[in-house]
């Protein structure tokens, strides 16, 4: 069984890529079966995260800071739908790393607000949340998802900052990569 599970909420696809995106950069890194193929949330229960002790979780923000789900005019089920599944569970003793989509030019004061929304519910349930980054080099008014100055995971801009994703994916990874790995039985990195 594969060490890391990945895990995301989306409608129109882009989380779903760079969740796609974040797992082949781990197996470039580690090699294959360190790491589960992405899922869905719309195709997961909460005993499928569970099953895991270390999890990378990834969310779009919907229009003024709302995570995906029918009611924020999604066509599909998301998060909003899969986390009354959490109600209950114990997450003690996992190690979540967490990043978000938004769009800082359509929505400045609202900037992956989700991942906060995120971060808030699995913090709620025992889990240990890990690596956020440095809110610097970001044009926004505010968000949410800023404690400190630094985003609570990996905030990520597809529409204004894309040509910055692959570093920030990699810098983000050399942090919470060790961390993941320290609390299941996958291989460190050399």
């Amino acid at each position: 069984m594969s060490q890391i599970g990945i895990f995301f909420g989306t409608d129109s696809g882009t989380t779903r890529l760079i969740a796609k995106k974040i797992a082949k950069a781990i197996q470039a890194r580690l090699g294959e079966g360190v790491v589960a193929k992405p899922l869905n949330v719309n195709r997961a229960s909460a005993d499928d995260l569970l099953a895991f002790k270390a999890l990378i979780l990834g969310t779009p923000t919907y229009g003024k800071g709302g995570l995906p789900g029918k009611a924020n005019d999604t066509d599909e089920p998301a998060w909003l739908e899969f986390l009354p599944q959490l109600e209950g569970k114990d997450f003690s003793g996992t190690r979540i790393a967490l990043f978000g989509l938004g769009d800082q030019e359509k929505y400045p004061t609202y900037f992956c607000d989700a991942l906060k929304d995120l971060h808030d519910v699995f913090t709620e349930a025992g889990a240990e949340l890990v690596g956020g980054i440095d809110a610097s080099g970001f044009e926004l008014k505010r968000s949410r998802a800023v404690v400190d100055g630094r985003f609570v995971g990996l905030a990520l801009d597809q529409h204004l900052q894309h040509r910055l994703t692959d570093a920030r994916i990699d810098a983000w990874l050399d942090e919470v990569l060790p961390l993941l790995l320290e609390v299941c039985e996958a291989p460190t990195i050399a």
